[in-house]
Formats: structure tokens, sequence, C-alpha cells
């Protein structure tokens, strides 16, 4: 059985251009995030992820690091952090950074250097390439913002690899001075307070050493990006990152309770595959299943009872249902079957992962494209794939600017901020916020919930989802209707009470042995 520390805490995503400002520019920052920490505490929050602080000149929103070491400007100083991080910790909550180490910034002095002459010693730290003999990129591969990924330099007349926005030039990770500087950089925040990392496409790292070209997807369609008509078969998943997640986790694991998530979007197995070579508590992959599989209790079921089976009681499940780069969930479903989303999402087995303002129902801002300040938006019209409407400013009261600033935001904020806020929710005892708290309120005080085990229940309905949750002699039971139709469930043999409903207007009700769950509820009951 794994050491339960991680394996039991809430992880909150905070993206820090959108949670508070606290200086009047509009832009989230360090100080905002510090004032908001007592608010995170009372939602039960157990550790906060900020999505990327470091200087930068923010052309992909501090993806595009300019340096390792420092804290950018728009969000405040190295004093600020300190502060922040020993404001956490006093509230016995712990911090994750984002960690970018496929790319830096064109910005980068590394970067600059590497590119200033054929023969410069930072020359290797990056991937460059000469032309084919016509002049042209030296093969087809392609950048994830748009166009090839290769961006010609002037002055040493060859290529750079960029796979994502042409300002973030790709680190080579087959030079062992890149690798011993970043783990050195992991070190540095680690030192400084910081209790782990988010590791920012890790899948990346290695591309293939001899640059053959990548074969074309035989089933790509007229309406996806020009990026998917490949197969990333010698850019994505090569064999050597396997034992570099492996080797950044090492580094974790010179430190007492450090955590490392992984981002990889992959397949169940693969997923499993990473929990097995990496072989450690302190490390999870992202499991990103609840946000690409249809909502669909079958589909659903399916997929939790063989995750839970396969990673199995050494390692933690992950449970996602937004973040940074994916429409918010009560867009995407719908508010009812949100809140069942967040009732399962914090009672199965393993870490939930809140992305700032789900536990206010916010939902995505349309943005029109010619104010689109995404990068991947801007490089790619027409495709609709701004990431802008999941990153609007957090909700806090229903003043003129929703509490986020006392000036016009950097993105506008969502229309029906006055009604979904923080300082409305908290006052309705039915809202998304209560509904929050009761349910990870019940994590933390039901051992059952807090580290039981997970057995899956089939009700013969594939409408409906069930599982229990047991620990030595308690059980809890939890139930979701997907549909948006009343269902009738046959309960297991006990005496079960309802003890929360996700539409928030029951508790400790007595049921009988048939229940009727009504449209997207989701409900969760002890004996």
């Amino acid at each position: 059985m794994a050491d339960n520390k991680w394996g039991k805490r809430i992880i909150y995503q905070i993206y820090p251009r959108s949670f508070k400002d606290s200086n009047g520019d509009g832009i989230g920052d360090l100080n905002g995030i510090a004032d908001k920490l007592d608010y995170l505490k009372d939602l039960g929050v157990d550790a906060i992820w900020l999505s990327p602080v470091y200087r930068s000149p923010m052309r992909d929103f501090g993806y595009d690091i300019s340096d390792y070491y420092d804290i950018d400007p728009i969000f405040g100083s190295l004093s600020d952090f300190d502060n922040l991080i020993k404001k956490t910790h006093s509230r016995d909550m712990k911090v994750l950074m984002d960690f970018v180490p496929n790319h830096t910034s064109s910005e980068h002095p590394w970067f600059i250097e590497s590119s200033s002459s054929k023969n410069n010693p930072k020359r290797d730290w990056y991937i460059w390439k000469s032309p084919k003999k016509e002049g042209i990129v030296p093969n087809n591969w392609l950048s994830q913002f748009g166009g090839p990924a290769w961006e010609l330099d002037k002055k040493t007349g060859e290529y750079y690899l960029h796979t994502f926005d042409v300002s973030q030039p790709d680190l080579n990770w087959r030079n062992p001075q890149v690798v011993e500087e970043i783990l050195n950089v992991m070190r540095y925040w680690i030192k400084r307070g910081v209790d782990g990392f988010r590791v920012d496409v890790a899948y990346y790292l290695f591309k293939d050493p001899f640059f053959r070209d990548e074969p074309h997807n035989p089933v790509f369609a007229e309406h996806h990006t020009h990026y998917d008509s490949l197969l990333h078969i010698y850019t994505i998943a090569l064999p050597e990152t396997l034992n570099m997640l492996k080797k950044l986790n090492a580094i974790v694991n010179e430190f007492d309770d450090k955590f490392m998530i992984c981002e990889i979007y992959t397949f169940l197995h693969e997923i499993i595959n990473l929990y097995r070579i990496v072989d450690h508590q302190s490390f999870a992959p992202f499991n990103f299943s609840f946000i690409s599989l249809p909502w669909n209790a079958t589909v659903q079921k399916e997929f939790i009872d063989e995750f839970d089976e396969l990673v199995g009681h050494n390692y933690f499940p992950t449970y996602v249902l937004g973040n940074h780069d994916q429409p918010r969930v009560a867009t995407k479903l719908g508010e009812g079957s949100a809140r069942t989303a967040a009732l399962l999402q914090l009672t199965l087995r393993g870490i939930p992962f809140i992305y700032y303002g789900e536990e206010l129902g916010m939902k995505n801002v349309e943005i029109p494209e010619e104010e689109a300040k995404d990068p991947m938006a801007v490089n790619m019209k027409g495709f609709n794939l701004g990431r802008d409407p999941e990153r609007t400013p957090m909700q806090w009261d229903g003043s003129r600017f929703g509490g986020f600033s006392n000036t016009e935001p950097w993105l506008p904020l969502e229309k029906e901020f006055q009604e979904r806020n923080v300082a409305s929710e908290v006052k309705d005892k039915k809202s998304f916020l209560n509904l929050y708290k009761s349910v990870i309120n019940l994590r933390k005080t039901r051992k059952s919930l807090a580290g039981g085990r997970l057995i899956p229940l089939d009700f013969k309905n594939p409408n409906v989802l069930g599982f229990l949750r047991q620990e030595a002699d308690e059980e809890t039971f939890i139930l979701a209707n997907f549909s948006e139709e009343e269902q009738e469930v046959e309960l297991p043999e006990g005496k079960w009470k309802t003890i929360l409903s996700t539409k928030m207007d029951v508790e400790n009700r007595k049921e009988n042995s048939l229940l009727r769950l009504r449209p997207a509820e989701g409900i969760i009951l002890c004996n």
C-alpha cells in the first residue's frame, strides 16, 4: 500500500494572470494569490499548482521562459514568491510550480548564445539542422501552433526546431549539459520551498535522432488542423522520454514529501506503463479521460473500473475535469452534469485536480477571433482553437470587475459574473461552491473516501454509474445519473441513507430498496 500523503491531497490549479490582481494593472499576480489563500483553505484545498510565473516575454503567457531562475515582474518578485510559499505552508498547504523543460523563449540567453554562431558552446543546447540541398526545411515536422516546426536563422543559415510557437525553440535533451542544467533548476526551486512540479508537455522531450519524415495520417480530415495531417511517431513519446521522466522524478525524491505530475495525453495502457517505469509514489501522469471520453455512464464506468484496477494500490489515479488548455466543464456538459462530474471526481480514489473557477461553475467566455490573445488562436485562425475562453478572470464578487481587479482585466469577465461569483455563492446553500465544500468535507471526514478502495457496481442501467468506497468497516456509496431523465436504481442490501445530492436539497434521507435519481443528479449514500 502506498504512502497516502499525496493520494489524499486535493490540488487546485491557478492560472496566475487570472486569479487576483493586487496592483491594479488588470493582470493577476503572486500577492493576489497570497490574499486569497484563506479562501482556498476554506474550500478544502491541500495544494496549489501555479501555471508558469518565470520571467518571460509572454508570447505564450509564460510557457516561453527567458529565465528559469527568476519571477516575471508582471507577477511580482522573488521575495513575493518566497512570501507566497511561506504563507501557503503556514496554512498547511503545498505549492507546485509549472515546469517547462521542452523549450525556452527565443529571448533566453541560452538561445541568444546558441544562435550567435555555429561554433558557440551553446549551439548544441538547441536542435539545429542544415537546410536540404534545395534550401528547404530539413524534414516535414510540423508545429502545434501552425506551419512547419522549423524556422530559418538567416545569420547562421540553419534551421532551429520549434514544436510550438516560433518564439519557443526546443531544447536538445540529448545534450547532457542541458539535462544537468534543467535538473539544477528543479533543485533550485525545491530548495526555495516548492513542493514539486507539473511537467509541461512531458512526452515531447526527445526527437528522432535521424530526423526522419513523419508518415501521413490516413484518417486526416479537412476540418482538422494541419498538425493532425501527420502521425507524430518521431517527435512524441520516444522511448528515451520514459527514462528521462524517471531521472526528473529522482530529483523530486532527493527531498522529503515532494511530488511530480506530468502532462501527457495518451492511452490508458501507456499511462499505466508510466507509473510502472517511474515506479514511485511521488509521481503520477495526468489522466485526461474525464475530458476526452464521451459523457456516457457506460463508457466512463468501463474506463474508471479498468483504470483503478490497473493503477492498483501502489499508485494514485488522477482525475481532471478541465485546465487552461481545455473548455470549462460547465460549458461542455451543462450545469447539472458538471455538478455530477465534480461529485465523481472528488469521491473517486486518487488525486483530484480542480481548475480555478470550476468550484463556481464558471463557463467559457466567447472571445472574438480578432480580440484573441492566445498565440494558438492568432496563428491558426478559423479553427476555433483559442484557449482564452477558459482563462478568464476569477469571479470574486459582483462589483464592476468581479473583484478580480479595480481596472479593466486582461481578458473579459463572464457576462453572468454578477450571479456566479464567490460572494454570492457563499450565501446560496445550493450553489456550486457549497456543493464543492460539502463533498470535499465528506472526502476529508469519511475514511472510506479519503483512502478506501474502490468497488465497482453494475446496475444494469446504461445511464447510471455507481461504486462503493470501502475502508475497514465504513462504506460510502456513490451514484450518478448521466442522463437528462429520471432513472430508477435498485440499491444493494443495507440501510442506506442519502447524505448529499448534487441538487443540494437532500440530507440524511432514508432510502427504500428502489431509488429514483433525478435528471443529471449525483448522490452520496452511507449506511
